[in-house]
Order: C-alpha cells, then structure tokens, then sequence
C-alpha cells in the first residue's frame, strides 16, 4: 500500500504538470480555430504538421527512454554509465537527422505538401530533434524521483509557448492589421524548446562529469581488452581541470539495442495509432477541403484529449516505479490494482468530458462545431491506449518486448486498413472508428497473451460493472442532451456524475479511509 501512495504521490505531481500544463495549452486552440478560419484549412496544416513531428519524436528516441530505465534499474549496471550512453546515442541520432533534412529540404517539403513552405519543415525537424534529446535528461529527472524540476521546466514552455501564441496570433495581427501566418506557431515551438533545453545544465553535467562521488566512472573497471571507444575531454573537479575518460561500450549499446528495437517497432506502431489519419488523410480524403476537414477533425479531437493527460501523467509515475518495483514479491497484486484504479479514473474523466461537452466546445471555434461527435468515440480509443500501456508491462519486465512490435503493429495494420477503406466515404468519422479498432485489437492481444506468459490476476468483475455503470450513464447523458436544455442538460449530467463517484466511493474508496476527515465517518 506504501508503494501505491508513492505512486499516487507522483502522479499527482506528473499529473499537475501534464493537466494543467495541457489545459492551458488549450487556449492555443480557441486562438487558432478563431484566427485560422475551418475554411481556410490552416489548422488542418497545423494537425498534419505535428502529426509528422509525433511519428519523428518517437524514430528519434528509437525506444531509448523505457531502455534507461530498464537498464539503470538492472543489477550490475552503472545508472549514470547507462544514462551517458543513451544521450550520446539520441543526441549523435538528433544531429544526423538535421543534417539530412537541411541536405535535402526541398524534395522533403515537396513530398509531403509543402514545397511553398519549406521553413515549416525544416523549422520543425530541428525542433523534434531537439525534443527528442531533452527526453532523456527529462526521464533522468524521473528517475533521481524530482517530479518537481520536471512539472516546473513542463509549465515553463507552456507558458512561453501561450504567451508567445497570444501575441503573434492576437496582439501582433491588430497592430498591423496583417493575418498571422500559420507558421508562426513553428517557429514559437522551436524558440521554447531551445529555451528549455538550458535549463538542463544540471543534468547534462551528471552525465559528462562521472569522476564526481560514488558515481565515477573507475578506468580500473575496464580490462585493457574491454571494446569500447574514448572521448577525451576535460571535466571540473574541485577546482582543477583534469583528463577525464568518457566511455562508450560496444558490448552496453548492442544489449540497449536489442532491448529498444522491439520497443521502437512498438511505438511507430503506437504512434502511428495516433497520427497514421491526420498524415493519411489528405492522401486519401476525396475532396478539394481534405486540410480543412482535418482541421475539424484535429481541432474536435482536442476536447478528447484530457484522457491522454491522464494517461501520459499515470506513464510519468508508473514506468519508474514498475520497474524498481520488478523484483518485489507482491508486484503483480500491484499492478493488478493499479490497472483498477487506472480505469476507474478514465471513466470518470469520460463522464465529466461527456456531460460537459456542451460547455467544453467552446474551447474550439464554432465553425469546427460539426465535429463533436468524434469526441467520445476518440475518448473511448484514448482509454483502451492506456489500458495497453498498463498490459505493456509483463513483456517490458521480461525482456520480451519483440511482443509488443507484434501487437502495436498489427493494431496499427488494422488502423491503417480501416483508415484507407473507410475514410473516402465517410470522412474524418471513419478517423475515429479506426483508433477505436487499433487500440482495442492490440489491447486484447496483449490481454490474451500476457496471461500465459505473464499471468496477472486483474479484478475483471468489478472493472466490468465500472464499464457497464459509465456506459449507461453516458447514453443517458445522450437522450437527456436531446430533449433539455443546455443548463438542465448540465444539471442531469452533473447529478450523473456525482453517482458514478458516490458508486465508486462506496466500492474502492470509502471516506472512512481518508487522512483527517476520515475519522469522522468512522463514527
């Protein structure tokens, strides 16, 4: 139990940082939607922009981040060795990518639709790349458990990056009279990262300065045999400069890759399950909008979005504390309750998005209004994503992460399919739908096979009475929504909600268990 409070502790920290971060970062879509006209398609290239950036963060990364801290949890191995080699590997990875894309910027930017735009190609590739190496320092952080620097410097570029929005897309267009361009809101992402980025400082001189504390790095350790490469440079130690050795070792970098390739496999796959219909769908939309119904779609998929704030704050917490949990004796019952609590929460998030989706919708403009019913078909796939990063675990622990290459890739095969088939006749609905099938074929596979290989006792019956209670409240929540009014709408689907909690307070979380107020329900 003392675990599951830690868990919950830094949760909570991730979670402020993730949600509040994320629902600030809303405001960029009212001001986008209302100074980028639907017609105009000019959020649509906004949503296929970063739809590209998602797939390039994640090639970019290449599975490196689950790989410190699988490795710097393993016995035998040195944390900050392994924390070294793995940003030496995406930073070398970072800089080739950049290099390749300024060598062959024009037909990149011809390929994928913006031979006019070049610079917003460009622009965002230098930003992915660094991205992409501020992921380690940032999974570090996690793992020296400091969820504080990490909400704060998360809160820094959301601010900045608002800030900045709010003037080049309001202040700036009424002084000068002139529209903004749709690339300023690249050009302001690459400005915020790179600010970001000096805030490691810290960070990045625990990975070059090993001859500091019981961290070292001892050449004695190496036999004169070892395989391995050296880079000289010169560290700061007690106010001397002195020689010091950085060492790359062949035989740590093949384990790591063995290890991240599945890994890799699995997240092009997963995040192809995320942005396979937004770089997709101009190719295979039939009509001259094909951006400007993406936007409506991007833009209507952004209400739904809180569930993936709840999701990346739980991976946050959880990926380290599973893997420092792997050789406890009580860690399956752990992660079996920690998947009830997960789902239990993602419904509740579905109900309150749901029952107050006719205020929500004013986050985006009204012309993307048409596009609200993809919300909670897109929540639905959100939710079963999450429970298949929570099922990732068993192959993760094992070291058999070649399964989750099988099951993403072939939740992603069925996206993709359904995608291609579906999209030219019914739009950006089949978009919707087609999540909905990837992330739930890949989540039952991996149910399915995990409990032979990784049996885990999860609580089926009374995470199904959740499902069915949060799905009888949600289409009551639909038939109320047709025949109220707004505000009676809101008051039914409030009283809705407040059920669905009181079941759950009186099934997992009675009052009488809460710190202070608990001892009054005890009487």
């Amino acid at each position: 139990m003392a675990n599951l409070k830690s868990l919950v502790k830094d949760t909570a920290i991730y979670g402020l940082s993730s949600i509040v971060g994320r629902f600030l970062n809303y405001l960029l879509v009212p001001i986008y939607t209302a100074k980028l006209a639907a017609s105009g398609g000019g959020y649509g290239v906004i949503t296929n922009i970063y739809a590209y950036v998602a797939l390039l963060f994640v090639l970019l990364t290449f599975g490196m981040e689950t790989t410190f801290f699988r490795f710097a949890n393993k016995e035998g191995e040195n944390p900050q060795r392994v924390y070294f080699t793995v940003l030496m590997l995406v930073g070398t990875v970072g800089l080739l990518f950049v290099a390749l894309v300024l060598a062959f910027i024009t037909p990149i930017s011809a390929a994928i639709g913006y031979s006019d735009h070049p610079s917003y190609v460009w622009v965002m590739a230098l930003t992915v790349a660094i991205d992409a190496f501020q992921s380690i320092p940032f999974a570090y952080l996690r793992y020296k458990k400091r969820p504080i620097k990490f909400a704060a410097l998360k809160m820094l570029f959301i601010v900045m990056n608002i800030a900045l929005n709010l003037f080049f897309f309001v202040v700036l267009p009424e002084i000068n009279g002139k529209p903004a361009d749709v690339g300023f809101a690249f050009y302001i992402n690459l400005f915020c990262t790179a600010t970001v980025m000096l805030a490691f400082y810290g960070e990045l001189k625990d990975a070059f300065c090993f001859s500091r504390g019981s961290d070292s790095f001892e050449l004695s350790e190496f036999s004169e045999n070892s395989k391995h490469s050296e880079i000289y440079n010169y560290t700061e130690h007690s106010g001397n400069f002195h020689s010091s050795f950085f060492i790359l070792h062949s035989s740590l970098i093949k384990r790591m890759f063995a290890y991240s390739w599945p890994i890799l496999v699995l997240g092009i796959a997963g995040i192809l399950n995320q942005t396979a219909d937004k770089i997709l769908f101009p190719y295979i939309y039939k009509g001259p909008d094909a951006h400007a119904q993406l936007g409506i779609y991007g833009a209507a998929s952004k209400i739904a979005m809180i569930m993936a704030m709840i999701t990346q704050a739980f991976r946050y917490a959880y990926e380290p504390f599973v893997f420092g949990k792997a050789r406890d004796k009580d860690n399956r019952e752990t992660y079996a309750k920690a998947m009830k609590y997960f789902i239990i929460f993602t419904l509740l998030a579905f109900l309150v998005v749901m029952g107050y989706i006719s205020l929500l919708r004013h986050i985006i403009g009204r012309d993307y209004w048409v596009g609200l019913d993809v919300v909670p078909i897109v929540m639905v796939a959100e939710i079963m994503m999450g429970i298949y990063f929570n099922l990732s675990f068993w192959y993760k622990l094992t070291d058999r992460t070649i399964w989750g290459a099988w099951f993403s890739g072939i939740g992603c095969a069925v996206l993709i399919v359904v995608n291609v088939i579906f999209v030219p006749s019914y739009g950006y609905m089949a978009c919707a739908w087609a999540g909905v099938a990837g992330y739930g074929t890949a989540m039952t596979l991996s149910y399915l096979v995990g409990q032979k290989k990784y049996p885990i006792d999860y609580p089926l019956a009374d995470i199904s009475r959740y499902v069915v209670l949060a799905a009888v409240l949600f289409f009551g929540m639909r038939a109320g929504g047709t025949v109220l009014s707004v505000w009676a709408s809101v008051a039914v689907n409030t009283l809705l909600i407040a059920l669905f909690m009181a079941y759950t307070v009186h099934r997992d979380f009675p009052l009488s268990g809460l710190p202070v107020v608990g001892r009054y329900f005890k009487r």
